[in-house]
């Protein structure tokens, strides 16, 4: 679902208010951290962990096709389990 026109506006607009604060928190606790804080120490870590996300929930370029299960594992007999070469 793609976001169009007039709705694009309010969530640029949240962007923008976020982004100003967590920068607000970040140079308060960089240029006078003895006046910082809990709030700011957690919005600045709080903007940080939120940054990592897409990264982590980003899809894969390749489609799994449905039999796929992934990458063998084993010397490719059909045997595994514990201490068996390969």
């Amino acid at each position: 679902m793609a976001i169009r026109g007039a709705a694009l506006v309010p969530v640029v607009l949240i962007g923008l208010v976020a982004g100003g604060l967590w920068w607000w928190a970040v140079l308060r606790l960089a240029f006078v951290p003895e006046q910082a804080g809990v709030l700011e120490g957690a919005v600045a870590a709080g903007g940080w962990g939120l940054s990592l996300l897409p990264v982590h929930v980003a899809a894969s370029r390749a489609p799994r096709r449905l039999g796929d299960r992934g990458p063998r594992h084993g010397s490719g007999d059909g045997i595994s389990g514990a201490g068996t070469p390969g």
